[in-house]
Protein backbone atom coordinates (compact mmCIF):
# COMPACT_ATOMS: atom_id res chain seq x y z
CA UNK A 1 0.00 0.00 0.00
CA UNK A 2 1.47 3.30 -1.03
CA UNK A 3 -0.50 6.74 0.53
CA UNK A 4 -1.26 9.31 -2.33
CA UNK A 5 -1.55 12.88 -1.91
CA UNK A 6 -2.33 14.75 1.67
CA UNK A 7 -2.81 17.44 3.15
CA UNK A 8 -1.31 17.47 6.72
CA UNK A 9 -1.59 19.57 9.66
CA UNK A 10 1.19 19.31 12.71
CA UNK A 11 -0.28 19.74 16.01
CA UNK A 12 1.11 18.93 19.82
CA UNK A 13 0.40 15.32 21.27
CA UNK A 14 -2.06 15.81 24.42
CA UNK A 15 -1.20 12.27 25.56
CA UNK A 16 1.78 9.56 24.40
CA UNK A 17 0.31 8.88 20.64
CA UNK A 18 3.40 5.95 20.14
CA UNK A 19 1.02 3.03 19.86
CA UNK A 20 -1.54 4.98 17.40
CA UNK A 21 0.41 5.59 14.50
CA UNK A 22 -2.63 5.44 11.55
CA UNK A 23 -4.90 5.86 13.96
CA UNK A 24 -7.65 7.97 14.26
CA UNK A 25 -7.28 11.00 16.53
CA UNK A 26 -9.30 14.42 17.72
CA UNK A 27 -8.55 17.50 18.70
CA UNK A 28 -8.63 18.01 22.80
CA UNK A 29 -10.06 20.88 24.40
CA UNK A 30 -6.76 22.98 24.91
CA UNK A 31 -5.90 22.69 21.03
CA UNK A 32 -3.84 18.92 21.08
CA UNK A 33 -4.42 16.01 19.78
CA UNK A 34 -5.41 12.75 21.28
CA UNK A 35 -6.60 9.28 20.47
CA UNK A 36 -10.70 8.88 19.77
CA UNK A 37 -11.75 7.16 22.17
CA UNK A 38 -15.51 6.42 21.08
CA UNK A 39 -17.41 5.95 17.49
CA UNK A 40 -19.08 9.26 18.02
CA UNK A 41 -15.69 10.83 18.52
CA UNK A 42 -15.07 13.73 15.44
CA UNK A 43 -11.80 12.79 13.82
CA UNK A 44 -9.30 15.74 13.32
CA UNK A 45 -7.26 13.06 11.00
CA UNK A 46 -5.25 9.79 11.23
CA UNK A 47 -1.98 10.37 12.81
CA UNK A 48 1.21 9.76 11.17
CA UNK A 49 3.73 9.39 13.38
CA UNK A 50 4.05 8.03 16.61
CA UNK A 51 4.75 11.04 19.06
CA UNK A 52 5.24 10.68 22.65
CA UNK A 53 3.46 13.38 24.82
CA UNK A 54 4.05 16.95 23.88
CA UNK A 55 5.58 15.97 20.56
CA UNK A 56 4.79 17.45 17.38
CA UNK A 57 1.99 15.03 15.59
CA UNK A 58 1.65 14.68 12.19
CA UNK A 59 -2.14 14.42 10.79
CA UNK A 60 -3.17 13.33 7.61
CA UNK A 61 -6.43 15.96 7.19
CA UNK A 62 -7.41 14.92 3.62
CA UNK A 63 -6.14 12.41 1.18
CA UNK A 64 -4.90 8.86 1.06
CA UNK A 65 -3.61 7.12 3.93
CA UNK A 66 -2.87 3.87 5.70
CA UNK A 67 -4.86 3.90 8.54
CA UNK A 68 -5.43 0.51 11.24
CA UNK A 69 -8.71 -1.32 10.33
CA UNK A 70 -11.18 -2.60 13.11
CA UNK A 71 -12.51 -5.41 10.98
CA UNK A 72 -12.15 -6.86 7.65
CA UNK A 73 -13.05 -3.64 5.65
CA UNK A 74 -13.40 -3.75 2.11
CA UNK A 75 -12.87 -1.25 -1.57
CA UNK A 76 -15.99 1.65 -1.18
CA UNK A 77 -17.38 0.99 2.48
CA UNK A 78 -17.62 4.24 4.08
CA UNK A 79 -15.17 4.72 7.55
CA UNK A 80 -14.95 6.81 10.85
CA UNK A 81 -13.71 5.82 13.94
CA UNK A 82 -14.41 3.19 15.97
CA UNK A 83 -13.70 3.52 19.81
CA UNK A 84 -9.97 2.58 19.67
CA UNK A 85 -9.49 5.20 16.58
CA UNK A 86 -9.33 2.19 14.20
CA UNK A 87 -11.49 2.80 10.78
CA UNK A 88 -14.86 1.37 11.17
CA UNK A 89 -17.07 0.71 8.54
CA UNK A 90 -20.06 3.32 8.66
CA UNK A 91 -23.48 2.79 7.25
CA UNK A 92 -26.23 5.67 6.93
CA UNK A 93 -29.59 5.47 8.44
CA UNK A 94 -27.86 3.08 10.77
CA UNK A 95 -24.71 4.98 12.56
CA UNK A 96 -26.74 8.33 12.73
CA UNK A 97 -24.26 9.77 15.97
CA UNK A 98 -21.72 9.06 14.45
CA UNK A 99 -19.23 10.48 11.68
CA UNK A 100 -18.46 9.64 8.17
CA UNK A 101 -14.69 10.68 6.76
CA UNK A 102 -13.73 8.42 4.33
CA UNK A 103 -13.97 5.31 2.29
CA UNK A 104 -11.90 2.38 1.57
CA UNK A 105 -9.67 2.31 -1.16
CA UNK A 106 -8.28 -1.20 -0.49
CA UNK A 107 -9.69 -3.20 2.38
CA UNK A 108 -8.03 -5.64 4.63
CA UNK A 109 -8.51 -9.44 5.63
CA UNK A 110 -8.83 -8.94 9.30
CA UNK A 111 -9.61 -6.65 12.44
CA UNK A 112 -5.96 -5.03 13.23
CA UNK A 113 -5.16 -5.39 9.63
CA UNK A 114 -4.14 -1.98 7.60
CA UNK A 115 -6.61 -0.69 4.90
CA UNK A 116 -5.29 2.48 2.33
CA UNK A 117 -8.63 4.87 2.76
CA UNK A 118 -9.25 8.25 1.28
CA UNK A 119 -10.54 10.36 3.88
CA UNK A 120 -11.45 14.35 4.75
CA UNK A 121 -11.48 15.08 8.15
CA UNK A 122 -11.90 18.77 7.18
CA UNK A 123 -15.59 18.79 6.83
CA UNK A 124 -17.25 15.36 8.55
CA UNK A 125 -20.98 14.80 7.95
CA UNK A 126 -22.70 12.11 10.41
CA UNK A 127 -24.05 8.63 8.63
CA UNK A 128 -27.64 10.24 8.95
Amino acid sequence: MVEGQQLNVSAIAGADLSAKQYHFVKWSANGTVIACAGATDIPAGVLQNAPASGDAANLCVIGETKIVGDADLDAGQLIGTSADGQADRKIPGTDTTEYIVGSVKHGNTAAGGFITGVVNCASPGRAA
